[in-house]
């Protein structure tokens, strides 16, 4: 008699090994935080999720660039109408770039409204000679240096909710109602971006755009119908680390009866996270959301295969992204046999690298930093591995914030170490200011024309 798999639900991962939750201090509260967050509306839909897998679809055959972008992680105290519409216009201006370089469609998925968690290689770090818990995330607990601040709070899960719904709700306003309007491309341009190398070569760009639009009106084509000139789709996404709070806004979809992570369109798995056996690889093979799953270099061609079969056994174009994060002097080796074993399973995956990750270093002070040099040489490794293998490069995956920060060292007005300390405000890793963000889209779409 064959033995038949217990069906999936939302808690199935519950059996299994879940790596880098919160150390929770009082299971009460999180039994009833998590009760709280189920029976609130979710975040969005599955019609959004599908829509969103159909465009990955593209990527991965080839006729379109993923960009997912945003913070390393969200703060609670960033969450402002300021704030968000600066970060989205650095992710308009570098859509712009690799749309009109690369002469493709660009999908655009925000690191935002969610990323409030993150994952950490050790469970406390020294914070002024002060060993404390290492800081999770504004949806765990508090980033102030103390010991009561660094207790995990379960209701700092509901607030993350409200916090995503404020984000969304003013992403959507801005997409949709006339911020990201093509014709207003030149608005996007920052002040501090606007006099660098980068934001030059950007207003020399967005005035091609410009004719460009005036030649098509000139022609008789109806600008102000076209819909897709006017607004923009831009997606959600976040590690998918605190299994809690993804169970919790989990749904069950009227329309198809399949489930649904409603916490954001896109979920990925961090590198730490991604064991076939474990509880994340479980929970994420039940939704239906498009997937990602980060990889590092130590992974094998039969480990990639396996999570690429384990999430995505019905070979659903746009349903699975790997995004390989190898680090600039491993990834011309690391990644052309796991580009290769994946082809060969025929498993259809979105192939995108995030060159932040394994390339962070610390200055001889301590400071994490990242240099801009590194990050491109690693695009470029990215995209000659998918050139001597022959499959697709179809996105990056980057760490930025549209504030003038001094974090990551180096772009075409190199900030330089000494300058670190300037505006080094991020919560947790290095990010990429505007003029860097805008060097590294220009340099992407040089990229995207050699393959």
């Amino acid at each position: 008699m064959a033995i038949t798999e217990p069906a999936w639900t939302p808690s199935s991962w519950r059996e299994l090994l879940a790596a880098q939750q919160p150390d929770w201090p009082d299971l009460a509260a999180l039994a009833a935080a998590r009760d709280r967050l189920h029976k609130l509306p979710p975040l969005v839909f599955a019609g959004e999720a599908r829509a969103l897998l159909a465009a990955l679809g593209e990527v991965s055959a080839g006729r379109a660039f993923l960009l997912q972008a945003g913070d390393c992680v969200e703060s609670f105290r960033d969450v402002s109408a300021p704030a968000i519409r600066e970060k989205l216009k650095v992710l308009l201006q570098m859509s712009a770039v690799l749309t009109f370089g690369a002469t493709l469609p660009v999908v655009k998925v925000g690191r935002i409204a969610g990323q409030f968690a993150k994952p950490r290689s050790a469970p406390t770090e020294l914070v002024d000679g002060v060993e404390l818990p290492s800081f999770r995330g504004h949806v765990v607990h508090s980033d102030e240096p103390t010991p009561e601040a660094r207790r995990p709070d379960p209701e700092r899960l509901i607030q993350g909710y409200y916090q995503a719904a404020s984000t969304l709700n003013l992403l959507r306003a801005f997409t949709k109602g006339g911020f990201a309007d093509l014709t207003l491309v030149h608005t996007w341009n920052r002040e501090f971006v606007a006099d660098s190398p980068a934001g030059q070569r950007y207003e020399a760009l967005a005035g091609e755009i410009g004719r460009a639009l005036r030649f098509m009106q000139a022609i008789g084509i109806d600008l102000e119908r076209e819909r897709t000139l006017h607004e923009v789709e831009v997606w959600t996404s976040h590690e998918g680390l605190l299994l809690d709070y993804e169970e919790a806004l989990t749904r069950q979809d009227s329309l198809t009866d399949e489930w649904y992570d409603c916490s954001a369109h896109l979920l990925w798995i961090g590198e730490r996270t991604r064991d076939p056996e474990g509880a994340h690889v479980e929970f994420f093979s039940g939704v239906r959301n498009p997937v990602g799953v980060k990889i590092g270099p130590s992974a094998t061609a039969d480990e990639v295969v396996e999570l690429a079969e384990r999430l995505n056994p019905a070979r659903v174009p746009g349903r699975l992204t790997l995004i390989a994060r190898m680090g600039a002097g491993h990834v011309r080796d690391a990644l052309p046999p796991l580009l290769r074993a994946v082809r060969e399973s025929e498993v259809p995956v979105v192939w995108a690298c995030d060159p932040m990750h394994a390339n962070l270093v610390r200055t001889p002070r301590g400071t994490k930093t990242r240099h801009f040099e590194a990050i491109m040489e690693e695009l470029a490794g990215f995209f000659a591995a998918h050139r001597e293998v022959g499959t697709w490069p179809g996105g990056v995956h980057i760490e930025f914030t549209g504030e003038d920060v001094t974090e990551c060292l180096g772009g075409s007005e190199a900030v330089l170490e000494e300058q670190l300390d300037h505006r080094y405000e991020t919560l947790c890793d290095p990010r990429l200011n505007g003029r860097q963000s805008l060097d590294l889209a220009f340099r992407v779409a040089e990229l995207m024309r050699s393959v």
